[in-house]
């Protein structure tokens, strides 16, 4: 039962820490005067990191945060910190970090008990109310901190001072070589022998998504003309668009599955999700045609534009797992229930969907036994239903929409999963490049419209005059300095618009940024970027990301830009720097290659015949048209494109010097296709450029 008094969180603008607000818990948000608290009153720190659609958070918070006897304990013992973790990537990264390496594991909630100087002495994820199944309980934790602080504070204070040392140690960069092809056949072959042969993806459970390792294979077939690679994309893409992780009803993936089978997902919704699979999607149709691949990301972004759109362009950040106090209850069925709702047709309906009258749905929180209660899911594809039933195959495709559309207007009026509204430069960079990709492929308007919104709203609302960002928006605030996820992932997000729009303030405006990032996150002596900028605020260590987990890292993000940003303008400092940035990484990576396969990607553009495609608009400017379709509808992954009109002339001379002599002939549209800054003789026909383009 959450208290009606309110502490100090009341005042913030997170979701996250709103929802906390009525603990009786002492609570502070990071800031000076908790830390000047901690040490005026001679207490340990603790840190609590989450973020507002976790399920595991929501849990603590309930059997701890909201219970007297815990919180009085804390309020004695500690100054109690909370942290969204998708407010202060930053803060998460670095205490994550050390978790992993004291614990072996790590997790949201994350506890870190620390000196007043930010130095951990104890970390751990989930702690419930009391001990139970060999895990401590906060009612035993808390004394046993307690004691050791008043009476072996120097040991606590020691060892602390041990495992700051140790992460500066860790964090420290070297030069290593280049890297060479084999370290992608050394990922390939990680791949091939965790891959789910029956259901898709890798291991066993729980699965995720990580889009960014199938966008790595579809790369490794082009590469290779291997049939396996793309073979474990196609099978994976296929059976999470049709197994539970994906909502079928209402559109969009949930994080993750908790089984092999790709059945029973942890429900909440993440926009970054949304992003990077759209661009799996978007690719995989791009290599084949599939309408299948082609329907999802129209139905993923139809969820994105109806459901995470704010009105004025900014996307948000996530939706809850739980709704009413129960994971997934906003996503459940009862047999009954879709006969209510669609009747005598309902029978083909959970034929299709494997709906039971006994359910599908094992909750693990109700004995792992089968509730009644069923996830929608297919269990082989609508063209197998229809073959094997002997239905025309157009009219089980419109029975299946009409259906779905009278559940989606039921469960409309259910309570609602709560919504984390805060808008967020890092994944708006992500779903500006998904809508913009997706656009420019099916040429769809709608999709190129929302980028532009999201990124006029970012220019608009969490830039500064100097083009540093401001890392959320929320409630009419910007705040918190840019991480170097807000800025790698914008500056893609800019140049993938650009390559949709051939706006030239797109590109104009992620070359300033780049330039910003580039002063203030790039380490000059050892190559990468640090997470936080040298003008920010500074925490126990400088450290920089690499790690392509959930979403890609910083670091991955911001080599493909300079490589991209080296062939859209013809300037070879941005080269070099992705250069840099590899030897930088090279012996991380091969140590684990499957771990990085964003940064991956990368290492195969440099490695790989990449074309840079200049198109002269001439009188007719219908005709370019042609020309952008016939290039969008290939899966060309190592180009670029530039656009040279009346419009865009005087600034591409300057941003891309290299294309000051090429000219429209005979004032037709004219393209010069390059291969590494070495130029074609100019073409004026789509077949003329395809052809320069296959060869």
């Amino acid at each position: 039962m959450k208290s009606k008094q309110t502490n100090r969180l009341i005042n913030e603008k997170s979701p996250y820490l709103l929802q906390h607000a009525y603990n009786p818990v002492d609570w502070f948000a990071w800031g000076d005067e908790a830390f000047q608290k901690a040490e005026d009153e001679n207490k340990p720190i603790f840190l609590s990191i989450g973020y507002s659609t976790c399920h595991w958070c929501h849990v603590m918070e309930h059997e701890s945060f909201e219970d007297e006897e815990v919180a009085k304990q804390m309020n004695d013992t500690f100054v109690s910190i909370k942290v969204d973790r998708e407010e202060r990537p930053d803060i998460d990264s670095i205490y994550m970090s050390i978790c992993q390496a004291l614990t072996g594991a790590g997790g949201w909630p994350l506890t870190v008990i620390m000196t007043p100087d930010k130095k951990p002495f104890f970390t751990g994820t989930y702690f419930p109310k009391e001990s139970n199944y060999g895990r401590v309980g906060m009612l035993e934790l808390i004394p046993r901190i307690k004691e050791l602080w008043l009476t072996k504070k120097e040991d606590l204070l020691q060892s602390a001072e041990e495992i700051a040392e140790s992460v500066k140690q860790s964090v420290q960069s070297y030069l290593g070589d280049d890297l060479t092809v084999d370290v992608l056949t050394k990922a390939f072959k990680q791949f091939s022998e965790r891959f789910d042969e029956e259901y898709g993806g890798f291991g066993s459970s729980p699965k995720f998504p990580s889009p960014h390792n199938l966008t790595f294979l579809l790369r490794y077939f082009l590469r290779t003309k291997e049939e396996k690679p793309l073979r474990m994309v196609i099978k994976t893409l296929f059976a999470m668009k049709r197994g539970g992780i994906y909502d079928q009803v209402g559109f969009g993936f949930h994080r993750y599955s908790t089984d092999r089978q790709w059945l029973l997902p942890h429900f909440e919704k993440m926009l970054y999700d949304q992003a990077m699979l759209t661009i799996a999607y978007t690719e995989a149709y791009q290599l084949t045609q599939d309408p299948f691949l082609k329907e999802t990301v129209y139905e993923i972004l139809s969820y994105v534009q109806r459901d995470l759109t704010d009105p004025n362009g900014g996307f948000y950040s996530a939706e809850d797992a739980d709704s009413e106090g129960e994971e997934g209850k906003f996503y459940l069925w009862r047999k009954e229930e879709i006969k209510e709702i669609l009747g005598a047709e309902h029978e083909l309906f959970c034929d299709i969907f494997s709906i039971k009258e006994e359910g599908n749905f094992v909750d693990p929180f109700k004995g792992g036994t089968l509730t009644g209660e069923n996830i929608p899911h297919l269990t082989i594809s609508l063209e197998e239903f229809a073959e094997k039933n002997e239905i025309d195959f157009e009219t089980l495709q419109e029975f299946v929409m009409l259906a779905k559309e009278k559940l989606f207007i039921v469960r409309k009026e259910r309570v609602h999963p709560h919504k984390d509204d805060k808008i967020l430069v890092d994944w708006n960079g992500l779903m500006i490049t998904a809508f913009a990709k997706a656009g420019a492929v099916f040429n769809e308007e709608s999709f190129i419209q929302s980028a532009e919104k999201s990124a006029a709203f970012i220019l608009d609302k969490m830039k500064r005059e100097d083009y540093s960002l401001l890392h959320r928006y929320r409630d009419n605030e910007s705040a918190f300095e840019g991480t170097a996820e807000d800025y790698s992932f914008f500056i893609w997000g800019l140049i993938e618009l650009y390559q949709s729009t051939f706006e030239i303030s797109y590109l104009s405006e992620a070359i300033k940024f780049q330039e910003y990032f580039d002063k203030h996150f790039l380490d000059e002596e050892y190559g990468g970027y640090f997470i936080n900028s040298d003008i920010g605020e500074e925490l126990i260590v400088r450290k920089k990301d690499l790690y392509d987990g959930a979403i890609p890292s910083s670091n991955s993000i911001a080599f493909l830009n300079l490589i991209e940003l080296s062939r859209l303008t013809g300037k070879s400092y941005y080269e070099n720097r992705a250069r840099m940035l590899e030897r930088t990484f090279s012996d991380e990576v091969n140590s684990m290659a499957s771990a990085y396969t964003q940064f991956l990607s990368s290492v195969d553009y440099l490695r790989s015949k990449s074309f840079e495609i200049v198109l002269v608009e001439g009188n007719d400017k219908s005709e370019s048209k042609k020309f952008i379709d016939a290039i969008n509808s290939m899966f060309i992954p190592y180009k670029v494109v530039l656009v040279k009109n009346e419009a865009s002339e005087k600034v591409l001379d300057e941003i891309a010097p290299f294309t000051i002599n090429m000219k429209s002939v005979d004032d037709k549209t004219t393209v010069y296709v390059c291969v590494d800054y070495s130029c074609s003789l100019p073409v004026n026909t789509v077949e003329e450029m395809v052809r320069l383009l296959q060869d």
